[in-house]
């Protein structure tokens, strides 16, 4: 099983690329967002540390955690950020990698593919066999968030602002799939490389 991490900035394309992904080859997608929904859940390891660090005022009326009302005690509190971040990512790492062990073990997939914008800060690159770069112009991105998120210039600002720029993106991985235009030049692009590992589904 070839594990291989998919990361953009944010309006690459990445779920799109992954739809595909998982239409075209035997695989296992993992999500470190949906990972980390999973592990905030009341059975999860990071709910009784968050709870204990923000209170009970993130909780909804079910006891689970409101992440509208937990993005809102942190938004404005950087130190606050980074703790509620020192509890979450170790503990998402910790799933990946025990997730990944299971899967090699188990043998049903050719692929594992995970997606998460944080790979490279977060070290994924050495517990990944590749690090796929999807990439698309700025000007490309913008449009896409307006279009399909209704974000504005100002938060697609501030969300651009904490990302790595594209230099770093490209010096850390070693596939660039070009997603600025038709989605048929990039499955293209995916086919070729996929078919140099020969695990494409038939």
């Amino acid at each position: 099983m070839k594990v291989i991490g998919i990361t953009g900035g944010v309006g690459s394309g990445k779920s799109e690329i992954l739809t595909y992904l998982k239409e075209r080859t035997n695989c296992r997608i993992i999500a470190a967002d949906l990972a980390a929904h999973e592990l905030e859940e009341p059975e999860g390891a990071c709910y009784r540390p968050l709870v204990e660090l923000l209170g009970e005022r993130i909780l909804g009326p079910d006891g689970r955690i409101d992440r509208g009302k937990m993005a809102a005690v942190i938004f404005s509190d950087g130190e606050l950020l980074e703790r509620v971040n020192g509890i979450v990512h170790p503990a998402v790492k910790t799933y990946i990698m025990e997730e990944i062990a299971r899967e090699r073990l188990a043998g049903r997939y050719d692929y594992l593919f995970l997606e998460a914008a944080l790979l490279i800060e977060g070290g994924y690159g050495r517990i990944v066999d590749e690090l796929w770069y999807i990439h698309a112009d700025e000007s490309v991105r913008r449009e896409r968030l307006k279009a399909s998120r209704g974000y504005t210039d100002e938060k697609i600002d501030h969300i651009m602002r904490r990302q790595l720029p594209e230099e770093v993106f490209s010096e850390h991985c070693s596939v660039v799939i070009e997603n600025g235009g038709p989605l048929a030049d990039t499955y293209r692009q995916i086919d070729e490389k996929l078919g140099e590992g020969s695990c494409q589904k038939h």
